[in-house]
């Protein structure tokens, strides 16, 4: 973590060219003039004797800088992804300072190559290497050729960069980041040897400091008694609501849903706060219905008999354009079908009769981890949380914005099914979203929007997304926005091999075995008696006990 900080300062402050911690110095050019060739970069003598150093092709101007400043001034991140980069900016003097170390990294691995999107080309090429390098460096998982594909792609990156900045901004910091692959190979994922949580806790120490005189003594008796509540805390009745017990940010405890009942209707998945109530319109009922009955994943029979119905009412139509009339015509004849047929599943009957009018809405809802705005709600906040995205079948990602978060209720025989639908309005995500080939970067125009009305989605399909804009002076740059997938904190992507797991098998008894009864011996000896009278029976390998001791254990176990 502090190799990726300070080769992040270093570069960062490099390319805005801060006074007194850039290394594009006059030293520096003299060096470039000395040791390299680039004519570019060497200094000019004026007619006064002066030397004029030209601008570097790797530097800002201050148009530039201050555009930079702003969009980093203004940024906005999910809740409880990164702090507020805003308190790191000095407008008038155009720099970044103060930038903590967990700042560093997610600027350097998420938002250095759209923040450098104003550099040449090859210098642009070259700096979001290093910044994808780092990313790949500290995933979750990360499998053992990747390792050695980055391995040998390091030395082609610093050597890129060696072409472009001048020789000052190597220092040994610029060349450790090598010796960062073999590390994951010899230690293994980076998240379990870094720094970061125990720079965390150390904070949390330093705030129950209550003697600034006697600091340490401060902080041991502040943990101690800290440890010592944890520890009777697991003592507690379960509906005590202790630290131990903390699902942690944004987790939703679903330890009581009913397997019984579809998935979307699983209704405590999630948490909604600011509830309001409103009634749906037509076109609004209509396509919520139509995107339920679609994603239930419990109507595949009724599927097949749509078909056969369609194909029965329609000769020789194809399968396609069956299905083309799947959206218009399904809901209705499935109604009608199971109003027939007398279907008896409570489920079937209340998808069937379709939801009720009257909705609840919120304008915050917990869920998957991840904690959603909605747009009206979260604009003014200074966290972004109403980016969505969702995949569809054909394994096309969609993103959007979160307009509104409805619960739909269905109205069974007996019991009452609800769930979340998320309104949300969608990006044209397939003719106007761009993909960088090479370094597969997203990016979508936000003003053309998807052209068909299907702005529902299931609350658990979603996932979480943040977008920004591009800091340019181009015009032609300011309707496109880069799309960030985001992982819940709660969760950790790594595969798990059951296959290490310890399965309790008790393939003989314990203490008795079947033919014992459960009787226990009061006198030693009748249980050795005893043995020795069923020694004839019993055939031990060679390997094992002899007969007496093997009843000394047991006698002594079931005392």
């Amino acid at each position: 973590m502090h190799i990726e900080k300070n080769f992040f300062d270093q570069l960062i402050h490099t390319i805005m060219n801060v006074k007194d911690t850039a290394v594009d110095t006059d030293k520096a050019r003299l060096d470039v003039q000395r040791y390299c060739k680039r004519s570019s970069l060497e200094p000019i003598e004026s007619d006064d004797g002066s030397l004029i150093y030209p601008k570097a092709p790797y530097t800002l101007d201050k148009a530039q800088r201050r555009v930079l400043c702003e969009w980093i001034k203004d940024l906005k991140f999910p809740d409880g992804y990164a702090s507020d980069f805003g308190r790191c900016v000095d407008l008038q003097a155009c720099k970044i300072h103060g930038m903590k170390s967990h700042d560093c990294h997610v600027f350097m691995e998420r938002l250095f190559p759209v923040a450098m999107r104003e550099l040449p080309d090859n210098v642009w090429k070259a700096v979001t290497e290093i910044s994808q390098f780092f990313r790949d460096v500290c995933s979750y998982t990360i499998k053992v050729d990747d390792v050695t594909r980055l391995e040998k792609n390091v030395p082609e990156i610093l050597c890129k960069l060696e072409k472009i900045f001048p020789p000052a901004f190597f220092n040994s910091m610029e060349h450790l980041p090598v010796h960062l692959p073999h590390e994951v190979k010899v230690g293994g994922p980076v998240q379990y040897r870094w720094m970061y949580p125990f720079e965390r806790f150390l904070n949390h120490p330093k705030k129950k400091i209550g003697n600034k005189a006697r600091v340490e003594g401060s902080i041991c008796k502040a943990y101690l008694a800290e440890e010592i509540s944890n520890f009777c805390s697991y003592y507690f009745q379960p509906h005590v609501d202790t630290k131990s017990r903390d699902l942690g940010r944004n987790v939703v405890d679903d330890d009581d849903l009913d397997s019984t009942i579809p998935e979307l209707f699983q209704f405590s998945k999630g948490r909604g706060k600011g509830v309001q109530t409103r009634f749906l319109d037509s076109k609004e009922v209509k396509h919520a219905r139509h995107y339920v009955l679609s994603n239930c994943g419990v109507l595949g029979e009724y599927e097949r008999k749509f078909e056969e119905s369609m194909m029965q009412k329609y000769p020789g139509i194809d399968l396609h354009d069956i299905w083309s009339k799947f959206s218009h015509e399904f809901s209705k004849w499935f109604q009608d079908f199971v109003i027939k047929s007398n279907e008896t599943d409570e489920v079937i009957r209340a998808l069937a009769m379709g939801p009720s009018r009257q909705v609840k809405t919120w304008r915050q809802f917990d869920i998957n981890g991840f904690k959603f705005h909605t747009f009206d709600y979260g604009k003014h906040k200074a966290t972004m949380n109403y980016g969505v995205g969702v995949i569809s079948e054909e394994e096309i990602d969609y993103f959007g914005i979160l307009e509104e978060v409805i619960e739909l209720v269905y109205l069974g025989t007996i019991n009452v099914f609800k769930t979340v639908l998320f309104k949300c309005n969608w990006m044209d995500s397939v003719n106007v979203m761009n993909i960088h080939e090479q370094y597969r970067l997203v990016d979508v125009n936000h003003s053309k929007k998807y052209p068909a009305y299907d702005p529902f989605v299931l609350a658990h399909q979603v996932y979480q997304v943040y977008f920004t804009a591009y800091p340019s002076l181009k015009k032609d740059k300011s309707q496109w926005w880069a799309v960030f997938k985001t992982k819940a904190r709660s969760t950790v992507d790594v595969p798990i091999n059951e296959s290490i797991f310890q399965v309790d098998i008790a393939e003989t008894p314990t203490l008795c075995s079947d033919d014992d009864d459960g009787v226990m011996y009061e006198d030693l000896d009748e249980m050795e008696e005893d043995a020795s009278d069923g020694e004839e029976e019993e055939q031990h390998e060679e390997d094992e006990w002899d007969d007496t001791e093997s009843w000394r254990v047991r006698i002594y176990l079931l005392r």
